[in-house]
């Protein structure tokens, strides 16, 4: 049972998308990972939302670029939380797909996140913190990771100011 839903509206978003699964692999997450487009395959879309629910999925993260209607697409067909992450697919630079996710009606929102692969990590991130709200294993290695975020900043501190004192 895939815990986290990805959808991507093309394969080329793949490489962007891969650090999401990175993250959740980490963290012992399951997840299904596939190609959906709001606007070529809604039906697609429908189906996969309605099938993951039914086999328990708790997150969804949809990655779009240009008009990007593939989070909101989902968020209307179900009551579980949805992540956006804009992908950056044309001259305006992200943001017509960071507009385009951001942007949604009353009742039907879509938490959105950064653009491209910043976006992937904290979109798996935030997946994370929403099935730890039950889960008191992922909870957990979501801590244990943090420790390890801040033991990493200290490291570079003190070896940047030792280089500084010599």
């Amino acid at each position: 049972m895939p815990q986290v839903g990805i959808f991507m509206g093309s394969l080329s978003d793949e490489e962007t998308m891969r650090p999401c699964t990175e993250v959740l692999e980490q963290l012992g997450i399951s997840y299904l990972f596939t190609v959906s487009s709001a606007h070529r395959t809604p039906e697609r879309t429908e189906h996969l939302v309605d099938k993951l629910e039914k086999e328990g999925c708790q997150v969804f993260i949809c990655a779009a670029g240009m008009a990007a209607h593939l989070a909101g697409a989902v968020a209307a067909r179900t009551l579980k939380p949805v992540l956006g992450v804009p992908i950056t697919a044309s001259k305006l630079g992200g943001m017509d797909a960071l507009l385009a996710t951001v942007m949604m009606p009353p009742g039907y929102p879509v938490g959105t996140v950064a653009l491209d692969k910043a976006g992937a990590k904290n979109a798996a991130w935030l997946a994370a913190q929403i099935i730890a709200l039950q889960d008191a294993a992922v909870a957990t290695k979501l801590s244990a990771a943090r420790e390890e975020f801040k033991a990493q900043v200290i490291k570079s501190a003190e070896d940047l100011e030792s280089r500084m004192a010599k």
